[in-house]
């Protein structure tokens, strides 16, 4: 029997302001949670971009004031809008909710036809709560060689850390160092770091494994490697990954596919699971392998995508 989860009464709304589309949607969103009493927080530039009105219960806020004081964040999208809000979010401690807007959507539990039926069941606690894993990169880039202004550079991930060649096409060689142990050099197009939750991303498209969220690991997974021996690693979480640049020209880091710094021969990543956890809040219906079936269609025949021709 499921022991409900204590009530939420007042959300935070981010959605990308450059989908006008979300007017819709939003609207309804809005209009069940003033139904059931919530009071709402909209991001003021998604407001000027769809033009919704916004009924009593709700206002509009800078984005940098937005999770202040917040029982949980709704991030209506598509899965880089809830990556987006997640890690501003495990700052705070505030747990989000996705409405899927996008495409696929690992994360976006919610889908927009599902808003007046879920949301009232989540405001009276009818819902659970999981932790995913975030990294933390830092870049040292190498002072004699360097010509940006900023020597040291960091970032959050949920989904990746991604090192990867420039726009030449060349390839890169890196020397990879795991627990302060050499374990290999690697020439390739790039290396991806990756969470539990990020193996269902970038790196299942490199053919790294699936990994259960739940599971405290970290992912290394080459890019197209030079040698057919270089395989994709799990590694325990509390592993440090440190990634030296030996050979690269206009090469790039890329944390979920979101902050991006350039890299030269010298510089050194360091890889490593952050103290923050990203909230996320699901509805009681929400399973894992259901979820993989349904966005990688599990268990399909050849036949039936034929048939939908």
């Amino acid at each position: 029997m499921h022991v409900p989860s204590p009530p939420l009464t007042s959300f935070a709304i981010v959605g990308r302001p450059d989908t006008p589309e979300l007017a819709g949607p939003l609207a309804r969103l809005l209009e069940a949670l003033g139904r059931a009493g919530a009071t709402t927080r909209v991001d003021e530039a998604l407001v000027t971009t769809t033009g919704i009105t916004l009924p009593k219960s709700a206002r509009s806020v800078p984005s940098a004031q937005l999770l202040e004081g917040v029982d949980a964040v709704i991030a209506a999208g598509g899965d880089g809008t809830m990556i987006s809000v997640a890690r501003r979010a495990a700052a705070l401690n505030v747990p989000v909710l996705g409405i899927n807007q996008g495409r696929l959507g690992f994360l976006t539990d919610v889908s927009a036809r599902e808003i007046e039926t879920v949301i009232p069941e989540i405001l009276k606690g009818h819902y659970s709560e999981e932790r995913r894993a975030l990294l933390h990169a830092q870049l040292n880039r190498d002072a004699n060689q360097s010509t940006a202004r900023d020597l040291s550079e960091r970032a959050l991930a949920i989904n990746d850390v991604v090192l990867s060649r420039g726009a030449t096409g060349s390839m890169i060689e890196m020397e990879v160092v795991i627990d302060d142990r050499p374990a290999y050099t690697l020439r390739a197009d790039g290396l991806i770091v990756s969470t539990p939750t990020g193996s269902t991303a970038y790196a299942l498209s490199a053919h790294g494994p699936i990994v259960h969220p739940n599971v405290p690991a970290m992912l290394m997974v080459p890019v197209a490697p030079h040698a057919l021996t270089n395989r994709p690693v799990v590694l325990p979480d509390t592993s440090t990954i440190v990634v030296r640049m030996l050979r690269g020209r206009d090469a790039g880091l890329h944390c979920d596919g979101q902050s991006h710094f350039a890299m030269s021969e010298g510089d050194e990543l360091t890889v490593a699971r952050s103290p923050f956890s990203a909230r996320l809040i699901h509805p009681l219906t929400y399973d894992y392998f259901s979820m993989l079936r349904r966005k990688l269609a599990w268990g399909e025949t050849a036949d039936k995508f034929h048939s939908e021709d």
